[in-house]
């Protein structure tokens, strides 16, 4: 690694800063990669497990799975409080506050677990499904298993141990799949997909007490109970009002547009979240972390961000643009035929998809400072908003909900400008500015794209996305190499800082003169803005 030297007074602490915020770029980087290559191994080892149990099992035993779970994740997050997210932007951890956590998240899974026993029928009686009662009296202990292990999991993700956390998940899905289709083998029927929703993360959870290698004390302090509750309460409202939201807007397509409308709205959201969950779910729980660790250096921390920013851009905005192009051969190569009206709908919601991935990682850096409850705001007025705009044109149609959904996407980016630069405390101007090549790219690259998709139209549907995909990825390299030359060499330095990067010939030169030129921008950045 070279090392920026300095001739200013207290050269050694800045020495040390860099190279303590160099460490943090790297481990970054490398939890991205960890994580997004988990995401991937997961989603196709499931794909093949799917496809498997699909033809053991019936419809209705998935439908009674799947309504049960519906009711977990409230349940787990009434657990945890939003203590794990307290734990891991906090400055300094002590075995008070960290068993104050656990004892909480502990003792909240136990008796919620009991309380969704005992709620079991009630909830079956909605359901309309008897069956439902006996798998959500089995998967109550999935919200028990989930709180036991918040703490470990936190302080493995404080610790930014992403490679361990991405192994631990793979082992654990890859382990509670094979158990499944054993049980569906068996003849256990519905009990196979019960057996892989508690199996994952019991799994997990006794992997993160093994490698946290922490211990709770019979320790409880209710002043650390107070300031964690308090900063848990405003994540926990930001979860709460995403559900809400989710539920209103089903409700609100059902009732005026029908059942129907709302399986063409579902599958169309699901392809978008696939492509998103592949290229970007590893944003949030890093830059959370990493954002955390240098928020007391606001320099090097706009620097950080706007890298990540442009990064971010680049990176999942090509896989949607392709999306936005090419949804019409794609749903029905996927889910069949029938889904045609999901087709234009999914196009409008991958184009929103691209602005919304820059609300990923301002999510993580609110969080990251300390600063839940203006993302609470934030999130309530723009799901607020998305609601009211579904009602508003539910009458139009699906895809008028989609076109209103994207209008609420630029006004959501723009809004957050504001929040963000005064957050980092520089201009609104600086924040905005990579959207400019992210416009730009995804234009040019999308109109590219469609232009070959009619030179294409008679050929074969395998050809023909071959040939769009790589008019895509070349016109958008293109154009990210001239209207933001410094996105390439940032993304192969971040490749070359990570450990996967280091173990490829010539990466290790490559994050060496990385590591110059991205303190070297981080202080151009903070100079420019003291000017």
């Amino acid at each position: 690694m070279k090392i920026r030297q300095t001739d200013r007074v207290g050269g050694t602490d800045e020495l040390e800063t860099t190279i303590a915020a160099d460490a943090v770029s790297g481990r970054a980087a490398s939890g991205v990669l960890w994580l997004t290559a988990q995401k991937w191994a997961t989603r196709l080892l499931g794909f093949v497990t799917i496809a498997i149990l699909t033809r053991m099992l019936s419809p209705e035993d998935f439908g009674t799975v799947a309504a049960a779970s519906t009711v977990l994740p409230f349940f787990f997050l009434l657990a945890d409080l939003g203590f794990a997210a307290y734990i891991v932007q906090v400055n300094k951890t002590d075995r008070r506050m960290l068993s104050t956590a656990f004892w909480f998240s502990l003792g909240a899974g136990v008796v919620l677990c009991a309380t969704l026993f005992l709620l079991a029928p009630l909830l079956g009686a909605v359901f309309r499904d008897e069956d439902v009662v006996p798998v959500l009296h089995a998967l109550s202990l999935w919200v028990l298993l989930t709180a036991a292990g918040s703490v470990p999991m936190a302080l493995l993700r404080r610790d930014m141990r992403f490679a361990v956390l991405a192994g631990q998940g793979a082992a654990a899905a890859a382990v509670a799949q094979v158990v499944a289709i054993v049980m569906a083998v068996s003849g256990f029927g519905v009990w196979a997909l019960v057996g892989q929703s508690l199996v994952a993360p019991a799994i997990t959870t006794v992997l993160a007490w093994i490698t946290s290698r922490w211990r709770p004390t019979r320790a409880f302090s209710r002043t650390e109970f107070r300031t964690m509750a308090t900063f848990g309460g405003q994540v926990l409202g930001v979860e709460f009002v995403a559900m809400l939201r989710a539920w209103g807007e089903a409700a609100v397509i059902s009732a005026m547009l029908g059942l129907g409308a709302l399986g063409y709205m579902n599958i169309a959201q699901r392809l978008v979240q696939v492509v998103q969950d592949l290229t970007g779910s590893a944003i949030v729980p890093v830059t959370q972390v990493a954002f955390a660790k240098i928020r007391d250096d606001r320099p090097r921390l706009l620097g950080a961000y706007l890298r990540a920013l442009r990064l971010t851009y680049f990176a999942l905005s090509l896989p949607l643009t392709l999306l936005a192009v090419t949804a019409p051969l794609l749903i029905p190569i996927v889910f069949g035929d029938g889904w045609g009206p999901s087709e234009q709908v999914a196009q409008v919601l991958a184009l929103a998809g691209i602005l919304s991935v820059g609300a990923w990682l301002d999510h993580g850096l609110f969080y990251g400072m300390g600063r839940p409850g203006v993302w609470f705001v934030y999130a309530l007025i723009i799901d607020g908003l998305t609601l009211g705009t579904t009602f508003a044109l539910a009458g139009f149609g699906l895809v008028a909900i989609a076109w209103g959904f994207l209008v609420v996407c630029i006004v959501a980016t723009a809004t957050r400008w504001f929040l963000t630069s005064r957050m980092l405390k520089t201009r609104v101007g600086v924040v905005a500015r990579p959207f400019g090549f992210l416009v730009a790219a995804v234009l040019a690259s999308g109109a590219a794209g469609w232009g070959v998709s009619r030179l294409t139209a008679e050929m074969p549907v395998w050809g023909s996305l071959v040939l769009i995909g790589i008019a895509v990825l070349v016109v958008h390299l293109l154009i990210t190499r001239v209207l933001a030359p410094q996105v390439l060499p940032e993304a192969l330095t971040m490749l070359a800082r990570s450990r996967l990067g280091a173990r490829l010939p010539g990466m290790r030169r490559w994050a060496d003169g990385g590591v110059l030129s991205s303190s070297a921008t981080a202080d151009g950045v903070a100079g420019g803005e003291q000017r």
